[in-house]
C-alpha cells in the first residue's frame, strides 16, 4: 500500500501541474485580492476531487465509461457551465466596491467554494480520469473503497499544497493585477480560456 501511494502521488501529481479551469479561477480570484473566496474555490475543487475519487471507489463513476447517455450530460452540462462562467468574466467590469475582498458582488467563501465544487464535479474528464487511474494502483487484498479513499487524499493534499502556492504568487502580483487595465485584461484573458475550454469540452 505504501508503494501504491507513493507511485499514484507521482501520477496525480502531473495531473495537479497540467493548467486548467481550476488553475485559472483560483489564480484571478486571489490576484484580485478575494482570499476567502480564493480559499473557497481551491477548497471546493478539492471537494469536487473527494467526490470523485470516493465514488470512483464505490463503482459508481464507471457509469460515466459505460453509459455513453450519462456521458454525454454531463460532459454538455459541463461546457454550458464553463460557456457561462466564460461570458460573466468577459462582461465583467473593472474597478468599483464590489472588487473588495468579500464583497457582495464577488461573494466569500461560501461562493468560491460552491463554484470550484460545482466546477470540478462538472468537468467529466477528472471522473473517467479517476475511473481509468485509481483503480490501477489499489493492492489486491486490500479493501477496494478504504484503499480508494486513501489514495483520492493523496490527490486532495497535493491539490492544496499546489494551490497554496498558486495563491501566493497570484497574491504577490496583486497590486498590479488590481489596477482597473490589468483587471479588465485578465477578464478577457481568463474569460477566454474558460469559455474555450467550454467549446473544447463540447466538440470532444
Amino acid at each position: 500500500m505504501t508503494t501504491a501511494l507513493w507511485s499514484f502521488a507521482l501520477v496525480v501529481g502531473l495531473f495537479t501541474l497540467t493548467p486548467g479551469i481550476d488553475t485559472a479561477l483560483i489564480l484571478r480570484t486571489s490576484a484580485l485580492g478575494h482570499r476567502r473566496q480564493a480559499w473557497g474555490v481551491v477548497l471546493g475543487v478539492q471537494t469536487g476531487c473527494l467526490l470523485w475519487g470516493t465514488l470512483t471507489s464505490a463503482g459508481v463513476t464507471a457509469l460515466l465509461t459505460a453509459s455513453q447517455v450519462a456521458y454525454e450530460i454531463l460532459r454538455w452540462a459541463g461546457a454550458a457551465y464553463l460557456v457561462w462562467i466564460g461570458v460573466g468574466l468577459l462582461r465583467s467590469r473593472a474597478g468599483g466596491a464590489a472588487d473588495e475582498e468579500g464583497g457582495p458582488a464577488e461573494g466569500g467563501f461560501v461562493y468560491g467554494w460552491r463554484r470550484g465544487t460545482v466546477t470540478n464535479l462538472l468537468n467529466p474528464k477528472v471522473g473517467v480520469f479517476y475511473v481509468a487511474v485509481l483503480p490501477q494502483f489499489i493492492p489486491a487484498g486490500v479493501p477496494h473503497f478504504a484503499a480508494g479513499v486513501a489514495l483520492t487524499c493523496v490527490h486532495v493534499v497535493e491539490g492544496v499544497l499546489w494551490s497554496a502556492v498558486l495563491v501566493a504568487f497570484a497574491r504577490a502580483l496583486g497590486g498590479w493585477l488590481r489596477r482597473p487595465a490589468a483587471r479588465r485584461l485578465m477578464d478577457r484573458v481568463t474569460g477566454t480560456v474558460v469559455m474555450g475550454l467550454g467549446v473544447r469540452l463540447a466538440l470532444d
